[in-house]
């Protein structure tokens, strides 16, 4: 059975780090694209990153390039998301979530989700 989990969420002080983690179970990580995606109170769901599968390269959604970096470990099977200089902005659930298309993930509808991790940043 597919499985992800994601963690590591909390409350971080704009301009500080922050590392999620997400546990993947029942597939290795470099057969799925992984993605992040995030949803604030009152907002739609967003993307915010994905790495392809066998290759493993990474994309960012405008909002947060620059400043998240994504990344997996397959001996683990685990991916992460590395937030720095968080804004205000930033605060919401962050969920990971796998699919064997890379459409799916493009598009939000990934057919693995895992549940999120609140994320709350502050001023």
């Amino acid at each position: 059975e597919v499985q992800l989990q994601a963690s590591g969420g909390g409350l971080v002080q704009v301009g500080g780090s922050l590392r999620l983690s997400c546990t993947a179970s029942g597939f290795t990580t470099d057969d799925f694209v992984i993605g992040w995606f995030r949803q604030a109170p009152g907002k739609e769901r967003e993307g915010v990153s994905c790495i392809s599968r066998s290759d493993g390269l990474t994309y960012y959604s405008n909002a947060v390039k620059g400043r998240f970096t994504m990344s997996r470990d397959n001996a683990k099977n685990m991916v992460y998301l590395q937030m720095d200089s968080p804004r205000v902005e930033d605060t919401a659930v962050y969920h990971c979530a796998a699919d064997q298309k890379m459409h799916n993930i493009v598009i939000l509808r990934p057919e693995y989700w895992g549940q999120g991790t609140q994320v709350t940043v502050s001023s």
